[in-house]
């Protein structure tokens, strides 16, 4: 008799390596904001693949572009020029405020990367040409920008440096929002600022627009990059195209890439004039950056945000959302602190531990992330409707009420 095959739970189990915890569901379809595991039952996705899925699952939209251009051109390197790429890095650069220049990879962390890099250039430069001096990037306790062992060195948390010392060095650490503590780091030695407009990792906490206008201002006298990373809070989830917008500050740089792709990796950053000819050719590289099936599957991503105004839908939306999240959470006043975030990039604040919330709303229907050990994010594609966001509360109200004391 032949042995019975292995579920996919066994053959994860058997053939991956463990740097993650075992998963909860296996997951096997999903339309709009809904997946369905292995066994049939639906959830409501407010995960959205970590705020990722910016259309939700297998939209018509970014499904045709992906298959017509698969079918058409996939990928030529960046030794040759593709249309996908130029016309994608139009776009961005029209978003981002009609100048600079954008350069494209493949995940948050190569982007995170590359602005680390263009520091390092910029340092050089303002140091006549030599290297080593001004080599400083000052960022924000708590940050998390990557995986990667620059974007490790600049993501100051235990859990993400823990047993991969030595770090690269060249980063000095303040607190977001303490304008004092950033001054104080700030010196002849700093060639960038790096930080997140809301920081996802680590617990939804906002960085407040006093404290970027006077940071704006303090590297503007300094000559210090001011370089944001919107891998999370980019591409319309704030309810605006980029997260440090809502500061109305403007941006030496940023990084993105999570909902850019739609589902599709993709990542890049976008240089404002000034900064914009750092890289030269040899400088920096990847192979499959910005390529045409990528490429295609973000201008999908775009055309739909813009064609269905979805960050004005997020704007409208939000207020209501959040008000119903507070008169669910009402009910558990021990269990929730109060609710946090932009747009459809929120929190919900505890008392406790999240795992036990975050159990009880998988089994009530509803996926979401935690952030920062007290903290569950809700990331809804950004076309959720209206009922979607209500059907959330909902599914809040009932989780809590399951929880002991």
């Amino acid at each position: 008799m032949p042995p019975r095959p292995m579920t996919t739970e066994e053959r994860y189990a058997a053939h991956l390596l463990t740097n993650y915890g075992p998963p909860a569901l296996t997951l096997v379809r999903g339309e709009g904001a809904y997946v369905w595991d292995d066994a049939g039952r639906r959830y409501l996705d407010f995960c959205s693949g970590i705020a990722v899925n910016a259309l939700g699952h297998a939209h018509p939209a970014w499904v045709a572009r992906i298959a017509e251009q698969a079918g058409r051109l996939a990928h030529v390197s960046n030794l040759f020029r593709n249309e996908p790429q130029a016309l994608l890095a139009e776009r961005l650069t029209r978003l981002a405020g009609g100048s600079g220049r954008v350069l494209f990879c493949n995940s948050g962390a190569e982007a995170n990367e590359a602005l680390l890099k263009l520091a390092r250039l910029h340092g050089r430069r303002r140091n006549g040409g030599i290297e080593g001096r001004i080599v400083k990037v000052v960022v924000a306790a708590n940050a998390f920008h990557g995986r990667t062992f620059g974007a490790m060195a600049a993501t100051p948390q235990e859990k993400i440096q823990g047993g991969f010392r030595p770090m690269l060095d060249g980063f000095a650490v303040g607190t977001l929002n303490d304008f004092a503590s950033f001054e104080a780091l700030i010196d002849d030695t700093t060639a960038a600022v790096l930080l997140e407009p809301i920081q996802g990792e680590s617990g939804l906490t906002v960085a407040e627009t006093g404290f970027l206008r006077r940071l704006r201002d303090l590297c503007d006298r300094r000559g210090v990059m001011l370089m944001f990373d919107e891998i999370q809070s980019g591409i319309g989830r704030t309810g605006e195209w980029f997260g440090h917008r809502y500061a109305g500050v403007k941006a030496d740089a940023f990084s993105m890439a999570k909902g850019l792709g739609g589902g599709f990796p993709l990542g890049g950053i976008w240089v404002a004039p000034g900064f914009d000819d750092l890289f030269t050719p040899g400088s920096h590289g990847t192979t499959f950056g910005g390529n045409p099936l990528a490429c295609a599957a973000a201008s999908a991503v775009l055309d739909v945000i813009e064609s269905e105004d979805l960050p004005g839908r997020i704007v409208t939306n939000t207020p209501v959302w959040h008000r119903a999240l507070l008169d669910a959470a009402s009910v558990r006043p021990d269990v929730v602190t109060g609710v946090r975030g932009i747009g459809y990039m929120s929190g919900i604040a505890l008392s406790r531990p999240v795992a036990p919330l975050v159990a009880a709303l998988r089994d009530n229907g509803l996926l979401c992330a935690p952030a920062g050990g007290d903290v569950i994010r809700l990331l809804p594609p950004l076309n959720a409707t209206a009922s979607e966001l209500a059907e959330s509360a909902a599914i809040l109200g009932r989780a809590l009420a399951t929880l002991p004391a």
